[in-house]
């Protein structure tokens, strides 16, 4: 059976948000390629080991498959209406010919450095550095590949902050990929909640073929006891609204840690929860901040 294929040209600062647009329009699968590669202004997005990474490119080819019978005028433009694009780019199709669409998909996730003792490997690959904590995924239909700035940022203050002993409540947790991370790194008891059911199942999958133990629930089935450390990597709305909520299953004395949150709104967030909360200076990764603050 034949798929379609469209690509679209943008500006780095357009491109990753009309890439999950398109994704919640129903593309099977979005990819991000470097527009200018084979010229001379070809740019890498990793920089030299001594240097910090140069960021997405600046001009991005987006990627997306798609269903047979989707429209892509329509995807196109309900993506570009989602992403805030005050117009509809311009886009091209073409019919794609049926393949492996696992191993393709499989394809494009390979094992992601966290930290050097950190990694994310993808259950299909092995994994470079057998003496590291290594972290087995299947993304599922759940978000959380390590891939996202966001996540990065989350498991970077897992890798530094987890001495061993903790409780860590992992609130919209997707794959499960950072309640795994705390498990991993020393913290003793771990639990997530997700909204979504198959969330719930990735996740639960994910710890079992990394040997942790880790519980998921979703909000109604979750117990009501509080953590050392909530984690939650959501968005910016969510997160405000959710602010009770975290609040009280954070013990005195805790550590809330948010993510999901564009630098711009950071200091809308911190509004919400400061009555409560003393944070630490934002950090920043390709336009995304993580918010950690104490409970008072």
């Amino acid at each position: 059976m034949p798929w379609q294929s469209i690509r679209i040209t943008l500006d780095a600062s357009r491109a990753e948000a009309f890439s999950e647009a398109l994704m919640a329009q129903g593309a099977i699968s979005v990819s991000l390629e470097d527009a200018d590669a084979g010229s001379l202004d070809e740019t890498p997005i990793f920089g030299e080991p001594t240097e910090p990474d140069a960021g997405l490119w600046q001009h991005c080819v987006v990627s997306a498959l798609l269903n047979p019978e989707h429209n892509p005028a329509n995807l196109v433009g309900g993506a570009a209406n989602a992403a805030g694009l005050t117009e509809t780019p311009t886009w091209t199709a073409e019919t794609v010919d049926d393949q492996d669409w696992v191993r393709l998909t499989q394809s494009q996730f390979d094992p992601i450095p966290i930290s050097p003792r950190l990694w994310i490997v993808p259950s299909w690959h092995d994994a470079p550095d057998g003496s590291a904590i290594n972290i087995r995924l299947d993304p599922g239909l759940a978000f959380g590949t390590g891939s996202h700035p966001t996540t990065r940022l989350c498991l970077r203050w897992l890798d530094e902050n987890i001495k061993g002993g903790e409780t860590v409540l992992d609130y919209g947790c997707g794959s499960g990929i950072l309640a795994i991370a705390a498990a991993k790194l020393g913290a003793t008891e771990v639990w997530g909640i997700d909204i979504d059911p198959q969330a719930i199942q990735a996740a639960a999958y994910n710890a079992d073929i990394n040997d942790v133990t880790a519980r998921f629930y979703t909000p109604d089935q979750a117990p009501t006891t509080a953590a050392q450390i909530v984690i939650a990597n959501i968005l910016t709305n969510p997160l405000k609204a959710l602010a009770p909520l975290l609040t009280g299953l954070t013990l005195p004395g805790g550590r809330l840690v948010l993510s999901g949150i564009l630098e711009q709104q950071a200091e809308s967030v911190i509004q919400v929860y400061d009555e409560r909360f003393k944070f630490d200076s934002p950090v920043a990764e390709d336009g995304w901040v993580r918010l950690c603050g104490i409970k008072k």
